[in-house]
């Protein structure tokens, strides 16, 4: 049973605002970095994010997962490809090869069928596959730009309290970054019998830079740390943000990608979670951040037992090694396919 613990709540306004003054960007900054050094995990308040804007995206999801699932299926990730986008039924994603206990639609940064890469067969790369709501379409591209804007605003955080200019994240990898968006559903139902979920989402890391969570109050998440598992209940008007694998690697371990899960949804209501992947450009070769060495051998630590800091090479080759284990069916298709 995981403790609840209180995680660093940050007010990000200074970062947000381009007109604050460098000193009160620089306090911000410095807690970003203690809270990046400690616990992975930070709660941003003052982001800039409209509430309106949010409060209609999650009705809309509401809407979206309360459908029958045939409906849902009408926008199937099968669909989608290699962008990897669509909506995916009750334990379909996998963990650690182990089914979760949600249904979700993935969705990204809408590329038109003439950009370069989708017309190279990039996987992540594509147009989403929205449902016939009205205003989901627009609802969700608004949201993608918003909170997008965020994470830019965080990454010149983030440079300024590893001591490097504001701009270095933008000019080593993030001005045109990879963006995923996940809406997932955790239904309050009894697991079927015989099915090998145990969790809401199984322990993992996440890959990128850093994910700008939104999460509705019945809450679930749990954080890994030191000293065991805590929770990290929601705090209303907030995100909850944490460091993604390639951070801590660009960091030397500096920064922690630490692991996190969400227990299996008892609440006697659905569970929303809207999480925002804020990635490295596709192609971004990781690289050690001025100042930080290559890292000692954390695999001891890590949830899967690989040495994140011996890893060399590209943004895409990291994720596309990973995806594939989420849905490897999926991935046969794509395969098969392409």
């Amino acid at each position: 049973m995981a403790s609840t613990t209180t995680l660093p709540v940050i007010d990000v306004s200074a970062l947000v605002d381009v007109h604050s003054s460098a000193s009160a960007r620089a306090a911000v900054a410095a807690q970003l970095d203690a809270a990046a050094r400690s616990h992975g995990f930070f709660y941003a308040t003052g982001h800039g994010v409209n509430p309106v804007l949010v409060d209609r995206l999650t009705r809309l999801a509401r809407a979206f997962f309360a459908q029958d699932e045939a409906e849902k299926l009408r926008i199937p990730m099968s669909a989608g490809g290699r962008a990897w986008r669509g909506y995916f039924p009750l334990g379909d994603e996998l963990t650690s090869d182990r089914p979760d206990w949600k249904e979700g639609l993935y969705l990204g940064s809408e590329l038109a069928p003439e950009h370069p890469r989708v017309q190279a067969g990039i996987i992540l790369h594509g147009a989403n596959l929205f449902p016939a709501i009205d205003g989901f379409r627009e609802t969700v591209l608004a949201y993608l730009d918003a909170v997008t804007q965020l994470g830019h605003a965080l990454m010149r955080g983030i440079a300024l309290g590893l001591g490097l200019p504001e701009s270095y994240f933008a000019e080593h990898g993030t001005a045109d970054p990879l963006i995923l968006l996940r809406l997932f559903n955790y239904p309050s139902r009894p697991v079927p019998a015989g099915s090998a979920a145990q969790w809401g989402v199984g322990e993992h890391t996440d890959y990128g830079l850093l994910t700008i969570l939104w999460q509705d109050e019945v809450g679930g998440l749990e954080v890994k740390t030191e000293d065991g598992w805590l929770a990290a209940p929601p705090v209303p008007g907030s995100f909850v943000c944490n460091i993604g694998d390639m951070l801590d690697r660009m960091t030397g371990g500096r920064y922690r990608s630490l692991p996190h899960r969400v227990a299996i949804n008892t609440s006697g209501r659905d569970r929303l979670s809207i999480p925002l992947f804020f990635d490295p450009d596709f192609d971004t070769r990781i690289q050690p951040v001025p100042g930080s060495g290559p890292g000692r051998d954390d695999s001891g630590r890590r949830w899967d037992g690989a040495n994140l800091q011996a890893f060399a090479g590209t943004y895409g080759d990291y994720v596309t090694a990973k995806v594939g284990k989420v849905f490897p069916a999926l991935k046969d298709e794509v395969g098969r396919s392409g």
